[in-house]
This record gives C-alpha cells, sequence and structure tokens, in this order.
C-alpha cells in the first residue's frame, strides 16, 4: 500500500459507505454513470462548461473518483481527487444532481473525502468554489491564508 515510506497512493483509496439515508458513497471507477457526470459538467457546472468526453475520461484515469448513489443504484452525485498521497491534495469536480441537492449529499461528500484522506496526512487539501463555502467549512475548508501567496496559471482556452 503506498510508497516506501507507508504513503497512501490515490489509488489505495478504495472507499464504500453509506452517506444518509441510503445514499452511499463508492470509489469504483466501474460505476461511475460517465455520461451522466459528463452531462453534469459539460453543460451544468460552471467550471467544466464545454468539457469533452475525452478530457473527463482522462481526468477520472488520474484522480480518485468518488461517485454518489441513491438507493436505487442512480448515481447523484460525483467528486475527484488529485494527490501525491504525501503532502498535497486537490479536491475537484464535485457535484450533486440538481433533483438531490438540499439531502446534505455534498456536506456529506466533502466530509467522507477528507476522512478518506486523513490518513495521508496531508499538509494542504486545497479546492476552488465560487458558491458552496459553508459545504466546505462542515469539512474543515477555510478561505486560503494568505491569498497573495496562491498563484495560478489559466489556459486561454480553460
Amino acid at each position: 500500500m503506498g510508497g516506501e515510506h507507508g504513503a497512501l497512493a490515490v489509488t489505495d483509496l478504495a472507499l464504500r459507505r453509506e452517506l444518509l439515508a441510503g445514499y452511499e458513497l463508492d470509489t469504483d471507477r466501474s460505476r461511475l454513470d460517465l455520461e451522466r457526470v459528463h452531462r453534469w459538467l459539460s453543460t451544468d457546472a460552471y467550471w467544466a462548461m464545454g468539457r469533452s468526453m475525452d478530457v473527463l475520461r482522462r481526468a477520472v484515469e488520474g484522480s480518485a473518483s468518488f461517485g454518489v448513489y441513491a438507493p436505487d443504484g442512480a448515481q447523484v452525485g460525483f467528486a475527484r481527487l488529485i494527490t501525491d498521497g504525501a503532502t498535497f491534495g486537490w479536491l475537484c469536480d464535485v457535484y450533486i444532481d440538481r433533483a438531490a441537492r438540499g439531502l446534505g449529499l455534498g456536506t456529506a461528500l466533502a466530509n467522507a473525502i477528507v476522512d478518506a484522506v486523513e490518513p495521508m496526512e496531508l499538509k494542504r487539501l486545497m479546492l476552488i468554489t465560487a458558491d458552496a463555502h459553508e459545504v466546505y467549512a462542515t469539512a474543515g475548508f477555510v478561505v486560503a491564508p494568505n491569498p497573495e501567496q496562491l498563484m495560478a496559471r489559466i489556459a486561454p482556452t480553460a
């Protein structure tokens, strides 16, 4: 499991557990409904509008992916985590289907991901949000200290 120093790799994040009210979190990629996830992200997520299916597939392959499933097995949520398993993680593409919002699934998902990476002892786990600060605050996220130190290189087509 992980590297020579015992660090957990992103591929070690095998997790399946109940979130709430019969909804389930699962990291099994074979359960992901990528067509549904692509529709959500490319048409309804401000940060991923127009994202191609090819880009989504490559992103999923390079990340730990978390699916959220309704009691009937239908996928109702998604998130990805990119990490080196030792010092840094980036939580992204967090999405809950509009019909399933308001049930606490986003908050439960964020908390479950934070719990899952706790053994990694990451120094920083980061994300960007325009409108869900309260969801992530419950999982311990705060506005980045010293934002003047944070830099980004944004591709012109992003």
